[in-house]
């Protein structure tokens, strides 16, 4: 006799990017995460750098609930969905196995791919380190500080949510206010973009940053569309492709926001839309 049924419903999504987890360090999200892999059917997951953070391991921290997402990942492959793993720096070691397949996963140091027409280029960011002023700066920011600030944050967080206040984001203040962090920002999405347009990319899909965004920028003539997958640290937000359409995937505020839309493709057939969420198994 099966009690207290529940409906497991999951959406269908093509396509999900996923950057900058950095499993293994305290300010990772790993519930959160998990979370979010469990209410999604994709077809393809692409892990786009610092996924594990090598960098700062630690034999003595590693939790549960960091393991639960490698084995939900490991759980997606060997359903037959497709994972790339794309290296970055805090997972740079990975690159000695780059071109390595093992199943449904494969490891990469970048990914091309054609999306509907659309050229695609998938890396994580970190080669722009060295030709960009600054570039130490937020490598710092993102190591061992970056991971003490997280972890003050999260104190100073749980102390607000228990005097019933909002959450507050030390690390989005310093961003935001240092002229540095926010020069070398800027700068990325430029050179980034402005390459991909050089290499006729319609889609560059890059993490590193920490910082979601989806922008189409014209360069002298010739449209391209940046986009940033942001993190599992302080943003919770992953990029879906789905209805030829992409689209920035917040778990802090997600109120499934529409797709994107292309100026020659603006129609969503009806049985498509349905079909986007599906109703699995009955949970006991």
């Amino acid at each position: 006799m099966i009690k207290n049924n529940k409906l497991k419903i999951k959406r269908k999504v093509e396509i999900v990017v996923i950057s900058d987890v950095h499993l293994g360090t305290f300010g990772c999200q790993a519930k959160e995460l998990l979370n979010y892999l469990n209410s999604i059917e994709p077809k393809k997951i692409i892990l786009n750098g610092d996924i594990i953070d090598i960098w700062q391991f630690k034999k003595h921290y590693f939790p549960k609930s960091h393991l639960k997402i490698l084995k939900k990942l490991i759980s997606f492959a060997s359903e037959g969905i497709e994972i790339i793993y794309i290296t970055g720096n805090h997972d740079e070691l990975l690159r000695k196995f780059s071109k390595t397949k093992i199943g449904k996963l494969s490891i990469v140091d970048k990914h091309i791919c054609d999306l509907d027409g659309k050229k695609t280029w998938f890396f994580h960011g970190d080669v722009f380190d060295l030709s960009i002023q600054n570039a130490k700066w937020i490598a710092k920011l993102g190591g061992w500080g970056y991971d003490f600030l997280i972890l003050l944050n999260s104190l100073i967080n749980w102390f607000l949510i228990k005097i019933g206040k909002d959450k507050y984001s030390l690390s989005k203040k310093i961003k935001n206010s240092v002229k540095g962090a926010v020069k070398f920002i800027s700068n990325f999405e430029n050179v980034v973009t402005e390459l991909a347009v050089e290499n006729n990319f319609d889609y560059v899909v890059c993490g590193h940053i920490h910082q979601p965004k989806i922008m189409t920028r014209n360069v002298n003539g010739i449209k391209t569309t940046y986009m940033n997958s942001g993190d599992w640290i302080e943003n919770c937000t992953a990029l879906e492709y789905q209805f030829k359409r992409w689209r920035m995937y917040s778990y802090d505020s997600d109120k499934l926001k529409g797709f994107s839309i292309d100026d020659d493709d603006n129609e969503i057939e009806l049985n498509d839309l349905i079909a986007a969420v599906t109703v699995s198994d009955l949970e006991s």
